[in-house]
């Protein structure tokens, strides 16, 4: 409905918290269906790279494995887009508790945050770009700006332990026939001199010592 002089009458803030959180909440049991679809097909690849393990298919094995790699680092971000999508609903809780004293939004670091690595997850791009410029609206969050350098980095990384990750997932589906065991971890304790602080305090306990016997001095 049209306000005076054809203006549209300003939202609610505590309808727009209960509304994003509506959607944030929704968006959270869509990304926990995708996990679990995820998981089903990766419970798939593996039975058959253990099929082709038995018939020493090595290079359908390379191909199956990097599928695994792939399904679990998807999963891996869907529970840390999942995270951030807690944050929010979190944070969105807190909005309300602050319109109430303080009778408006405020603006909120953690919600920028959070919301500038929402927009970059495809699958719920869209409802999180919507939902920045209405916060963007509020107050509570300024103008994001795409930063592609986390992407790249990950990329990166991937890359220079993917032969590694690769052996690993190998040596974990195929039982040892194939692949290398993963490295065990290595204890940098045992061997090493003890610290300054470690060490007994045999100066300190001397000139305690010392200092008791001059008080027994002078009492005497």
């Amino acid at each position: 409905m049209m306000g005076l002089f054809g203006k549209t009458p300003e939202r609610n803030p505590k309808d727009m918290v209960t509304e994003w959180t509506h959607k944030l909440r929704k968006e959270g049991y869509q990304i926990d269906r995708q996990i679990r679809a995820i998981q089903r097909e990766e419970e798939k690849v593996k039975r058959s790279l253990k099929e082709a393990a038995k018939k020493n298919d090595k290079d359908t094995c390379l191909i199956l494995a990097k599928e695994i790699i792939n399904a679990r680092k998807t999963v891996n971000k869907m529970y840390t887009s999942k995270a951030h999508i807690n944050s929010v609903m979190l944070q969105m809780k807190n909005q309300l508790a602050t319109l109430r004293v303080a009778g408006s939004l405020q603006k909120s670091t953690e919600v920028m945050s959070a919301m500038q690595r929402l927009v970059r997850i495809p699958e719920i791009a869209h409802t999180m770009q919507e939902m920045s410029k209405e916060m963007m609206k509020a107050g509570i969050i300024e103008e994001m700006l795409d930063d592609a350098m986390d992407d790249f980095e990950d990329t990166e990384e991937m890359e220079e332990a993917a032969q590694n990750e690769i052996d690993k997932v190998l040596y974990e589906i195929t039982e040892g026939k194939i692949g290398e065991a993963p490295a065990p971890p290595t204890d940098t304790t045992v061997g090493e001199k003890p610290t300054a602080a470690e060490e007994p305090e045999e100066e300190d306990e001397e000139e305690l010592e010392e200092m008791q016997s001059r008080l027994a001095a002078l009492k005497s």
